[in-house]
Order: C-alpha cells, then sequence, then structure tokens
C-alpha cells in the first residue's frame, strides 16, 4: 500500500472518529416560539446529548431539548430552567399554555429555560407508551382485575422500548435527571442555575440540589413532592375531604342543598358496594348504546383521579346526582378510561425508581384503612414496578435534606396531591426559605396564577429580595350542581 493511500486512509478515519457525537454536545439555533394563542416570540432551540446511564461506559447518547427565551434584563441573573410535573410532563409544552406570560415575566430577571426532562416532549426517545386498557365494560371493574391488566400493558410497553428499541430503560430515573440538568448547567457556561418547579418538577429539584448543591442559586418549589413523598398518604387525602367539605358547607347555594359532603360521599360509595349500577350510554365512538358498569372503584377511582385539582369543583354535583340515581357522567369517565393509553414509560421508570421507604410504606397501608378513598389515590404503584423492573434509589435517595440553598416554597390549602403539610416537613433542612400559601388553592395552574401576588413574590424570591406576601387567598372554587 503506497503511503499516500495510508495517509488518506488514516484522514478519513480520523474525520470519521470525530463525526461521531459525545456526550455534551449541545445545539443552538434561532427559534421562533409560538404558544396556544399564536402568540410569537424570539427564542433559541436547543438540544444537547448526554448518557443514558452514566453508569454504563457503553451507555447510548440521548437528546435532551429545550427552548431558552432570553433575558430583557441589563444585567442578567443565573438561568432559570423550568420543570415540569408528572412525572413525564413537558417543559416546551407547558410553556406553550396558560403559563405563558409568567415565562415572559421572569425573563426581566434572566434567561428563562423550558427544558422537555430525559423521555419526555422533545427530547429523544420520548417513551410514549401505545398499549391501551381493555377493560371489559360489563363486568364490574375491580383493583385487581384493573392492576392485572395494567401490568400486561407495562410488560409489553417494557418490552418495546427495552427488546425492540435497545433503550436501556434503567437509566430513566430522577438521580440521572439530576445529572443531566448539571450538564446543561457546564454547557451552558453557566456558573450556576436557578430552578423554577411544580409536583414532580420539585421532586428532582431536591435531588439536583443534594447531588449538586454549588450549582442551584435559588430554588422555587410549588407543590412540594419531597424525596420520600412519591407515594401519597391516606390521611392529607382525608383531610383534604375534610377541608373540600367544610368549603362546600360554606357555600352559600351548594352548602344549603350538601350540608354534608362526606357523609354524602359515604352514602354513595355504601350503595354502590351493596349494589353496582348498569348505566346505559351511547359509545362516543361507534354512536352505539352500551351499558356500562359503575361500582364503588369506579367512584374512588373518579375521585382520586382528579382530587386537588380544578375539577374538584364538579365532585358536588357528580356526587348529589348520584345519591338520585344518576350515574351517567361516572359512566361516561369510566369509558374513557377503561380504553385510554396507559402513560409514559418514563413516569412508571421515575416513581418505581423513587420508591417509597419502609416506614411510609407501613403508614399507608395502616391509614388506608379508616379512609373514604383507602389507597386508591396511589393506583397502579405500587403494584405494576416489578413488570418495569426499575432499580430502586434506595433509602438514601429519600432521606432528609438539607440546604443553604435559598428556596421559595409554595402551597395551596386544596392541594390533595402536595398538601401544604409535605413543604412544612422538608423546610425544615432549608433554612433560608420562604413558605408562600395560598388559600383555597388546588394543584396546578392555581399555584401560579390563581393571584397576582404569586407572580410578584416569584420575582421578589428571585431578585433576592423578602417576599412581600405570603399568605394569598385565590378566589373561591365555583361549584355546580
Amino acid at each position: 500500500m503506497s503511503i499516500y493511500k495510508c495517509v488518506f486512509l488514516i484522514i478519513i478515519s480520523a474525520v470519521t472518529i470525530n463525526a461521531q457525537p459525545k456526550a455534551g454536545t449541545l445545539k443552538l439555533k434561532p427559534y421562533t416560539f409560538e404558544n396556544d394563542k399564536k402568540e410569537k416570540v424570539d427564542a433559541e432551540f436547543g438540544t444537547l446529548l448526554v448518557p443514558e446511564n452514566r453508569s454504563n461506559p457503553q451507555s447510548n447518547l440521548i437528546e435532551l431539548a429545550f427552548v431558552r427565551f432570553k433575558s430583557t434584563a441589563k444585567n442578567p441573573g443565573p438561568p432559570i430552567v423550568y420543570l415540569a410535573g408528572g412525572p413525564g410532563g413537558s417543559g416546551i409544552f407547558t410553556a406553550k399554555g396558560s403559563r405563558f406570560p409568567l415565562f415572559m415575566a421572569l425573563r426581566d430577571v434572566a434567561d428563562v429555560i423550558a427544558f422537555d426532562q430525559r423521555g419526555t416532549g422533545y427530547s429523544k426517545p420520548n417513551l410514549g407508551c401505545f398499549d391501551r386498557l381493555s377493560l371489559p365494560l360489563d363486568v364490574a371493574p375491580t383493583r385487581e382485575a384493573a392492576i392485572k391488566e395494567l401490568r400486561e400493558n407495562s410488560q409489553s410497553c417494557a418490552s418495546y422500548w427495552r427488546d425492540i428499541q435497545r433503550v436501556d430503560l434503567t437509566g430513566y430515573n430522577t438521580n440521572e435527571s439530576a445529572d443531566d440538568l448539571e450538564d446543561l448547567r457546564k454547557a451552558l457556561g453557566a456558573n450556576q442555575i436557578s430552578l423554577w418547579t411544580i409536583s414532580y418538577g420539585t421532586h428532582l429539584a431536591f435531588a439536583t440540589m443534594r447531588r449538586h448543591p454549588k450549582s442551584i442559586h435559588r430554588a422555587i418549589l410549588a407543590g412540594t413532592e419531597g424525596p420520600d413523598h412519591t407515594y401519597k398518604l391516606p390521611s392529607n387525602i382525608q383531610k383534604h375531604l375534610e377541608d373540600l367539605a367544610a368549603v362546600i358547607k360554606a357555600d352559600p347555594e351548594v352548602g344549603k342543598v350538601i350540608p354534608d359532603f362526606l357523609g354524602l360521599m359515604k352514602s354513595v360509595f355504601d350503595r354502590l358496594d351493596a349494589q353496582p349500577e348498569t348505566v346505559e350510554i351511547t359509545d362516543p365512538q361507534t354512536k352505539l348504546k352500551v351499558k356500562v358498569i359503575v361500582n364503588k372503584f369506579v367512584m374512588q377511582y373518579i375521585v382520586a383521579n382528579n382530587i386537588g385539582t380544578t375539577v374538584t369543583a364538579s365532585f358536588p354535583a357528580l356526587f348529589y346526582r348520584a345519591s338520585k340515581g344518576d350515574f351517567t357522567n361516572p359512566a361516561q369517565v369510566w369509558l374513557s378510561q377503561s380504553r385510554s393509553e396507559i402513560g409514559s414509560a418514563m413516569s412508571y421508570m421515575m416513581d418505581c425508581a423513587s420508591g417509597q421507604t419502609g416506614a411510609r410504606r407501613e403508614r399507608i397501608a395502616r391509614e388506608a384503612k379508616g379512609t373514604l378513598l383507602e389507597d386508591i389515590f396511589n393506583f397502579p404503584f405500587p403494584d405494576v414496578c416489578e413488570e418495569w423492573k426499575a432499580p430502586d434509589l434506595g433509602d438514601e435517595f429519600r432521606a432528609p435534606l438539607r440546604s443553604d440553598v435559598p428556596v421559595l416554597f409554595i402551597s395551596g390549602t386544596l392541594d390533595a396531591r402536595t398538601p401544604v403539610s409535605n413543604a412544612e416537613e422538608y423546610r425544615t433542612g432549608f433554612p433560608n426559605s420562604t413558605h408562600i400559601i395560598i388559600e383555597g388553592a388546588v394543584h396546578s395552574d392555581p399555584l401560579f396564577l390563581s393571584s397576582p401576588k404569586i407572580k410578584e413574590g416569584m420575582m421578589e424570591f428571585l431578585r433576592g429580595q423578602p417576599v412581600t406576601n405570603t399568605k394569598i387567598t385565590a378566589a373561591p372554587i365555583k361549584f355546580v350542581l
């Protein structure tokens, strides 16, 4: 072989090697961001390559996506990274919706980054499951039957991603996501980043502050899900129902009709436990009449799936009509649910890996027996985790955390999913913290949008100023019958 040919092959080999993607590779391009109202703003679309599983030297690389809204400040602070809840929510999709004005407002402080966590949104791969439930409508549904179906679906989805797409599902846990944020910080050339989070996003924030304490400038935790809060306490759910019952009783209109909401719920549950209802409704897909069985499990599931959200406003009507023998709405909901997609592999892996301490497991089992919803709120966990084979992150991950990072906790008094007590439990480890409590606020949007004072407090906090209003009252829930 001639020397020229050898040199040529060496050059080609070097080019090929250099062309291989590398962890830490950041790409940014101009991007016109458009929200749900067709409003447009100039931004940047970014992607970052990171290892799928950092414990495996031969790990695949995955692509994380984000949109960066440049700061309007003369001297911007550390970038603010938004972390969606779920797990499974998309930061980019969130920015398109009702919180878009808040994303724009925070640019007065720093760059604002709508981040899609691994396995979600525009990040690749997006680990959606295409499997659908197929629960029979003419058989009274039970938790055991639903779990059996979900286990089969979970096994199918896990096999698709693991065996066919060659995804290392064990890399999808909160610690890896925390390290993703550290890699993002480094790639952006930022000394620190601030975190703006909600629900599961707060769970990820705790892990990030534990693993990379010097990298976090400030953190906003709305709807706190602490390291050992993945599985919810029945006592918290029962307390929420009691608080909700008090609010319903005080309502000048609905309270006259439903003075005892908890008693109404129990009477409907007892009725269905003794004799399930068969309801004939029109199938919206086939336009044909179908019979749907509604029992106690169905009603408990509907409440648990929507409790502590804006859907709470419909609860009085749901149970009042049921007490009169009208189960049309629950039948419609169950018909839809019995055919729904099972969700995201990312979501299952994250929750199964986060797990629960033995003490919390025992407490949940003990408390469930004396509450209206028992342990339906945690359905279908942990029953489906065996199919996902998610390595447990251990009690060290779930241990209390102490940090000097300044934190702003935001909680709503009618948020059953992440109650005020969650924030207070972990706030003891954050000496530089402030807690905004919103009277009457439920989960999700109301934790940010139920009063303009919330945005004012967030801006004050991010600028390092004292938060003026820590007690805020949201507009009353508008119940209907």
